[in-house]
């Protein structure tokens, strides 16, 4: 197996595991009560983490076969295999506008594959390290200023996402210089540079999936880490794609298809998350009738509703069985004593 067939593989077991670790970040979102660290204390926090890490293990081994610019946009696969994962473990069902940006994002994909080249990559040095930390860096801190400010939680999700994506490549773009440069033993600030951002990425997209689902963060993750580690790969690895000038504008057409995909899997699942929201109505929606002393009639067939009186009414409680005046066809009497309860607030 050559270097690039195995880079591609170990890509998309890679996305599985990132597609399966963000399912379960999503529902420890959705179900833990507290703070921004409330998720640390729950056990299957962390097996969205350990399914993070064999991701970024397998990233890693990935990048260190294949070039940044192929390897960062096949993880844009996650939010695919997201779907029929979805489907298969808390039954969300995608529809056909989300297969259909599942289709195109695949095609893209797959046109970036065909173009990927063989060349080289060249040594990210020092000062060229410095200066991408340090803009990477200044971006981040932006986006999770932003997002402070902003009410509404999709929109305040999407901006996070935004922030985690950027560390995220960033990340990757430093585990590639590392790979690089691995044998000359100058790995050190690449390490604590990797460490950073990709601890930055995971408590940045967690706090994206609070309040928001899953497809907005995901699918804003899911183009913000290739596009940015994609861009660093060209412009500082000296990456190519083939034929030229032609291969790089037709990998460019690839990556709009990829990324029109990826809109279409997000509007599909943003609108379906909405429709989610407003089945269930208003909560107690007969709560003013009831309070303004409207009487609630049951549908026809139905069992009568229960009689609801104020507490002020139970003073007095009749128990007993049920006989008819005898032989005058009157109504029904109750043969028994009168008992009366006082509620506790009216003592």
């Amino acid at each position: 197996m050559s270097s690039l067939a195995l880079s591609v593989l170990l890509s998309l077991v890679s996305a599985v595991a990132y597609a399966a670790g963000a399912i379960v970040q999503e529902r420890v979102a959705t179900t833990v009560d507290g703070g921004s660290l409330a998720p640390l204390r729950n056990r299957i926090w962390w097996v969205a983490v350990a399914l993070n890490g064999v991701g970024a293990v397998l990233h890693v081994v990935a990048l260190a076969y294949g070039p940044l610019s192929l390897v960062q946009p096949l993880g844009a696969l996650t939010i695919v295999f997201a779907l029929p994962m979805a489907a298969l473990f808390v039954r969300r069902r995608a529809g056909a506008t989300a297969w259909r940006g599942a289709v195109m994002a695949t095609a893209g994909l797959s046109g970036l594959l065909a173009l990927t080249g063989h060349s080289g990559t060249h040594a990210l040095r020092g000062p060229d390290q410095m200066v991408l930390a340090g803009v990477a860096l200044g971006a981040v801190a932006l986006l999770t200023g932003v997002a402070a400010g902003v009410r509404r939680p999709v929109a305040r999700s999407v901006v996070l996402a935004g922030a985690a994506g950027i560390a995220f490549g960033i990340a990757s773009v430093f585990v590639k210089a590392v790979a690089v440069v691995w044998t000359s033993g100058a790995v050190v600030a690449g390490l604590v540079a990797i460490a950073l951002f990709a601890s930055a990425g995971t408590l940045l997209s967690q706090a994206a999936y609070r309040g928001a689902g899953l497809t907005a963060p995901l699918a804003t993750v899911t183009v913000a880490n290739p596009v940015v580690a994609a861009v660093v790969g060209i412009a500082l690895f000296g990456e190519r794609f083939r034929y030229g000038t032609t291969g790089t504008v037709l990998a460019l057409a690839c990556a709009v298809v990829a990324g029109g995909g990826l809109v279409l899997l997000m509007t599909e699942r943003l609108g379906a998350e909405r429709g989610e929201g407003t089945d269930d109505g208003p909560p107690d929606a007969d709560a003013a009738p009831r309070a303004a002393g409207t009487a609630v009639l049951p549908a026809p067939g139905a069992r009568p509703l229960p009689t609801v009186l104020p507490l002020e009414r139970l003073d007095r409680v009749v128990f007993g069985t049920e006989r008819t005046g005898s032989g005058s066809g009157g109504p029904p009497v109750l043969d028994a004593a009168v008992q009366t309860l006082t509620p506790p607030a009216l003592r």
